[in-house]
């Protein structure tokens, strides 16, 4: 697969929607073109008719990976002024091709200990990886591809959601001080989300968050009996220190954890460039199938936005990457 078919590849990934959920189209294009280049292809079942997929030659020693569903909302793909732009150009569907072209050009080599996992759910969740860490070949290496500029990381952060849920008492608008504001109790926690001293790391640095949603009330001229809003946290150490300090903003709201995945000391290789990433992977969901190393091209700091993209050049350098990278770790020392 030279880079011009594996930009028309990338094309065709992106222009099939696989927002979080609704990944069965993308799979079934998946499976179907990997068994048309000759690959072993098993569908993983997940839920609701969703599927990785997972693709061999042979037993594979070193397994590249990335996840093929993407954020809301959906566009597909144009191609100007030598980017590809669209939902998932570098978050992960232009990856996702750099890797299959990559795959083909050590097959051409007669390298064939090579194996692709592509799966659903990273984006909310990671149920695609939990599904994929009970049936591991047995591979020494995962390479996970997420946009790390085209550097290997050092180490990712972990992540801490957890839902705040206020509770208040209902009543006509005109007379407030007569019952109580969930949204109200919600406003006076966030605020004080804001004073609250969380853990740092020498390698990630600071602990931060986002208010990723809020939902409350059901009219205007109603005080609102229920609120609730989402936060996650992108955590540096032990999740349980970052909830316990989310606790402390009981009993204004009632603090429920939603997911942890810890953060990951990775894999590197001499010679190539590498740094730190603030972002979390599929990577500590995937613990049996291997040492885990990260590398893709693109920047994160452009993926979930609304004009996307990856250049063009670096998606085919990060073909050549990918394939020096696994053939140093294919002859890496027992």
């Amino acid at each position: 697969m030279d880079p011009v078919a594996a930009l028309a590849f990338a094309r065709e990934l992106i222009d099939v929607d696989s927002t979080t959920g609704t990944e069965q189209a993308c799979g079934r294009l998946l499976s179907q073109r990997l068994t048309g280049l000759g690959y072993a292809v098993a569908e993983q079942s997940v839920s609701d008719g969703r599927f990785n997929v997972f693709a061999t030659i042979e037993t594979p020693t070193v397994v590249l990976s990335t996840h093929f569903d993407c954020v809301p909302p959906f566009f597909p793909s144009t191609l100007r002024d030598g980017r590809l732009y669209g939902r998932g150009a570098c978050d992960a569907k232009g990856i996702l091709a750099a890797q299959v072209a990559a795959s083909q050009r050590l097959r051409a080599q007669e390298e064939r200990r090579v194996g692709l996992l592509f799966v659903v759910g990273e984006e909310r969740g990671s149920d695609g990886a939990s599904a994929a860490n009970n049936g591991a070949p047995g591979s020494r290496f995962l390479v996970n591809g997420e946009p790390t500029s085209s550097k290997l990381a050092t180490g990712t952060r972990g992540i801490l959601r957890v839902k705040l849920r206020a509770h208040g008492r209902a009543g006509h608008s005109a007379a407030p001080h007569q019952f109580e504001s969930a949204i109200e109790k919600l406003v006076d926690a966030l605020v004080r989300l804001r004073e609250l001293q969380l853990p740092t790391d020498p390698l990630f640095g600071e602990t931060f968050y986002t208010v990723g949603i809020i939902e409350g009330g059901v009219a205007p001229n109603v005080v609102p009996a229920q609120a609730s809003a989402e936060v996650m946290f992108r955590i540096v150490g032990d999740a349980a220190e970052v909830l316990a300090a989310a606790k402390t903003l009981e009993p204004l709201v009632d603090v429920e954890e939603v997911l942890r995945v810890p953060p990951m000391r990775l894999y590197t290789l001499p010679g190539m460039p590498a740094e730190s990433f603030p972002f979390t992977t599929d990577i500590p969901l995937l613990s049996t199938w291997g040492a885990p190393l990260l590398f893709g091209p693109g920047s994160f700091l452009v993926a979930h936005t609304d004009d996307e993209y990856l250049d063009v050049a670096e998606f085919d350098a990060s073909i050549d990457a990918y394939v020096r990278l696994v053939t140093a770790l294919l002859s890496a020392p027992q």
